[in-house]
């Protein structure tokens, strides 16, 4: 388990196990997240999105107790970037940039009152695990592309939502923040 450049932000790395039928790894343990201070039992939702190579999905976060959540890439290749949306954090604006592929298998920990997105490098699927149901009442969202923000898309952008087109810039969250 690594602490990233955001407060909160861990990142988990298995181990697995390869041989000639090809490989296995445990994508949770309860125990070693009890171990870093996440309650197992919170997560009760898991997703799954599949993405063609150079599709952004993001910026997304959550309003009221916000979100945590577990995300890995289970096939492909993602650049997982996280923004801190905390006001009063002392990473308030600052951005994260994680790998997140099937090679390492890690697991990136998104603490809640952060921005979340991603760019496939490859076809990927990436699996998320959360701590809430959704309510839509409840989104946020900055523009991929917001200059403010100048977040780091290695690739050409793809494919993006039109939600994610129409979402608000950094400033308009600063403002709903009070930050």
């Amino acid at each position: 388990m690594t602490r990233l450049a955001l407060e909160g932000v861990l990142l988990f790395v298995p181990t697995p196990h390869h041989d000639e039928r090809g490989f296995f790894t445990r994508t949770f343990d309860a125990a070693v997240a009890a171990g870093h201070g996440l309650d197992p039992a919170a997560f009760i939702q898991d997703s799954q999105s599949r993405s063609r190579k150079g599709t952004v999905r993001g910026m997304h976060g959550r309003s009221g107790r916000g979100e945590a959540k577990l995300v890995r890439c289970a096939r492909g290749a993602v650049l997982d970037v996280l923004v801190d949306a905390r006001p009063g954090s002392p990473t308030f604006g600052r951005h994260l940039t994680v790998l997140l592929d099937d090679e390492t298998f890690a697991h990136l920990y998104v603490p809640p009152g952060l921005l979340h997105g991603y760019q496939a490098l490859t076809e990927a699927d990436v699996c998320y695990r959360i701590d809430r149901e959704h309510d839509p009442s409840e989104d946020l969202a900055v523009r991929y592309d917001d200059p403010d923000l100048a977040l780091p898309w290695p690739l050409p952008v793809g494919a993006i939502s039109g939600r994610d087109l129409s979402a608000g810039s950094w400033a308009e969250l600063r403002d709903r923040l009070g930050a």
